[in-house]
């Protein structure tokens, strides 16, 4: 069996990576997971300079899922090119590393200052808050998504993946835009903008008011979108949301995605990711799968 996919010339040994945001940088989990047994480590959204995040609370339980404003807090460039790059390659796993900022100058700065990193891939964080646009997500206009990503392509030394926002009307625009601007890859969807209210206090249960809906609730949403972006780009796709077990991640495979990344189930089974892995290659032997690439966007 070859589990191998490639992402925009990148070779993953397997398809299971980890959603950005839900394992740190790789050693808040290195004692629950092998991390060599990973096709690649996607990194907490890493900002130029050090970001508080928002007031708390910050997290709130929901049917399915949780909600999250966390604020995409981050020690910032520096501490992390010094402390988590390091630690990170001592792991047979490619290194992704998600980025976020406020304006276009903001993410070009990281992407500068990672391109003479030993860094695999970068993912485009694009559900940013554009403070020059009135604090207008640059994912939720198809042209902010050409605009950022063309950007962030003229200082990129490694593959560009833009994450994708599901809060728009129709992600196929999203994804053709991206596709426009020179994206190497995709990877959606993110969290879905929801709220949460404490009936008994009578307030909000995020400080935010609202906050980003993540976990099994949406995965049947995460798997239209990336089935609609698959067959609208020529893109690989790293599809997200709501991937729990081995058989979500193979249903967003079939869907046409190339590689798969787990969130919110890393914070109630740690292991979740190996365990995907060990089933995919079940999953593989059972139905007499040689390599995995052959079933990605089978399902039409």
């Amino acid at each position: 069996m070859n589990t191998t996919v490639n992402l925009a010339g990148i070779e993953l040994k397997n398809p299971v990576m980890t959603a950005s945001g839900t394992f740190g940088s790789g050693e808040e989990y290195s004692e629950f997971v092998d991390l060599n047994r990973l096709g690649a480590v996607v990194t907490k959204g890493v900002a130029n300079v050090p970001w508080p995040g928002n007031p708390t609370p910050r997290i709130a339980e929901t049917h399915g899922g949780m909600l999250n404003a966390i604020g995409l807090q981050n020690p910032g460039m520096e501490v992390f090119c010094a402390r988590d790059i390091p630690f990170l390659k001592q792991f047979d796993t490619k290194i992704i590393v998600n980025v976020c900022g406020k304006s276009a100058e903001d993410y070009c700065e990281v992407v500068e200052r990672l391109a003479d990193e030993p860094v695999d891939m970068l993912e485009i964080n694009i559900s940013c808050p554009n403070v020059k646009e009135g604090g207008i997500a640059f994912g939720q206009n198809p042209a902010s998504v050409e605009a950022i990503t063309r950007e962030v392509k003229k200082h990129a030394k490694q593959p560009v993946i833009m994450k994708l926002s599901p809060n728009v009307t129709d992600i196929t625009a999203m994804a053709k835009a991206a596709e426009a601007g020179g994206a190497d890859a995709l990877s959606l969807i993110n969290t879905i903008t929801g709220m949460k209210i404490d009936v008994h206090r009578q307030k909000f249960a995020l400080a935010n008011r609202t906050g980003g809906l993540s976990g099994p609730a949406i995965k049947p949403i995460a798997v239209r979108m990336v089935y609609q972006a698959a067959n609208a780009v020529r893109l690989p796709i790293i599809g997200m949301g709501g991937i729990a077990t081995w058989e979500d991640a193979v249903e967003f495979i079939l869907a046409g995605a190339t590689a798969v990344s787990t969130g919110t189930a890393n914070f109630y089974n740690p292991s979740v990711t190996v365990e995907i892995v060990e089933g995919i290659e079940k999953y593989m032997e059972k139905y007499h799968i040689e390599n995995i690439s052959d079933i990605i966007g089978m399902v039409k």
